[in-house]
């Protein structure tokens, strides 16, 4: 049986051409040729990782000595199309946690109520809040278990537990790195450049907040991605915290 000299598929926003040359009718190349365009299908997956989660937005966050700032733009884009210039990318997931969403949507929109009804499932049955270290590994699970055809987001989580302020990066394939500082998006590059220069480990929450505006804001002025204001969130002893307009600008000018 001939196949013909090519098949084109088309997944994920990428087009490519799988080259077929001598298909066979017998059974054991047949299971020898689908594995071939599965594994291929994983390859090019993983080298578009950063081109589909680094595109339209920045968030930033950062651990203070005193408790957790997360930051980040309102504007959602699709393609070169703004889709939203009023999007809430900072998600409160418990009193004491949040996170920051880049990438897909609906996919981060899905992370986010996972992750608030096992916080809330915890709190019920332990009658004590969830550990920072617990969400950041159930989002981990999370990502990883559906790898196969992943969640198309990058998570922050951050939050004041008993044992302190804790930041975590997890990304789509479930990767948990814990951070003093960390940036995502399109606009992480512009981002990181101001993080590095003036960030110190002994920061106090109201420095970090300054900190984490001034990236942001950064990140707006050159990345195409990023834009229409500012929202930031602080998680201390008190509590999770977004900030209003009015106290945006008293850390800085927007």
């Amino acid at each position: 049986m001939s196949l013909g000299n090519s098949m084109v598929c088309d997944g994920m926003g990428f087009s490519f051409f799988v080259t077929i040359y001598h298909f066979k009718r017998s059974k054991s190349y047949l299971k020898g040729w689908i594995p071939s365009i599965l594994s291929l299908k994983v390859y090019l997956l993983s080298n578009n990782v950063q081109e589909k989660i680094l595109r339209g937005t920045t968030t930033v966050g950062i651990k203070a000595k005193d408790g957790i700032v997360l930051c980040a733009d309102m504007r959602a884009s699709a393609g070169y199309f703004i889709a939203n210039n009023n999007t809430m990318k900072i998600q409160k997931i418990d009193i004491h946690a949040g996170l920051t969403l880049a990438g897909g949507v609906a996919d981060a929109q899905n992370i986010v109520d996972i992750l608030r009804y096992h916080s809330n499932l915890h709190r019920v049955e332990k009658n004590r809040p969830i550990s920072i270290h617990s969400l950041s590994r159930l989002c981990s699970l999370i990502f990883h278990q559906n790898r196969g055809y992943p969640f198309m987001a990058d998570i922050l989580i951050g939050g004041y537990d008993s044992k302190g302020p804790a930041l975590f990066n997890v990304d789509m394939f479930g990767s948990v790195e814990e951070k003093t500082y960390v940036t995502t998006g399109s606009g992480s590059p512009v981002a990181y450049g101001v993080l590095e220069e003036q960030y110190r480990d002994d920061l106090t929450i109201e420095e970090a907040k300054k900190i984490a505006l001034r990236a942001v804001k950064a990140a707006i002025i050159r990345n195409i991605g990023t834009g229409d204001g500012i929202n930031i969130a602080i998680m201390d002893k008190d509590g999770f915290r977004l900030l209003t307009n009015e106290q945006k600008k008293a850390v800085i000018e927007i």
